[in-house]
């Protein structure tokens, strides 16, 4: 078991630990005490109540897809040339920067403050963890 502690679900949650600490009272996660004697969640609950109380925006593109990475947000910067420019969207807590032409841009009417997906499609994703 991958154990987590209050303050990190909490920030994995985006809530204040002591709205975990009520999900623990209440039933809703479950927690142990670590070796330490914190209190801690499982890594795997907590990961099925990430996925549960996920809320995602509405895809504005409503458009048929084999990509399953998508990203709704809103687009916080552009840097552009004559050639080339660089989007960068806030996706809730993530930010996504994309390159791309500066005539796509133009096109698609990216501007800061617009809505925008960020789909994102690779055999190259990479994963860490941390160090142990």
């Amino acid at each position: 078991m991958t154990e987590i502690r209050i303050a990190d679900a909490a920030r994995f949650l985006g809530v204040s630990d002591d709205t975990v600490r009520r999900w623990i009272e209440q039933g809703t996660l479950s927690s142990t005490r670590s070796a330490a004697g914190q209190s801690v969640v499982d890594g795997l609950e907590l990961a099925r109540l990430l996925k549960e109380r996920s809320v995602r925006p509405e895809d504005p593109a409503r458009v048929a897809s084999s990509a399953r990475n998508r990203f709704v947000g809103l687009v916080t910067e552009v840097v552009s040339d004559t050639v080339m420019s660089q989007v960068e969207l806030q996706c809730g807590p993530h930010r996504v920067v994309s390159l791309m032409s500066t005539e796509a841009v133009r096109n698609l009417g990216l501007e800061p403050g617009r809505v925008a997906t960020a789909v994102v499609k690779s055999t190259d994703v990479v994963v860490e963890t941390p160090g142990t």
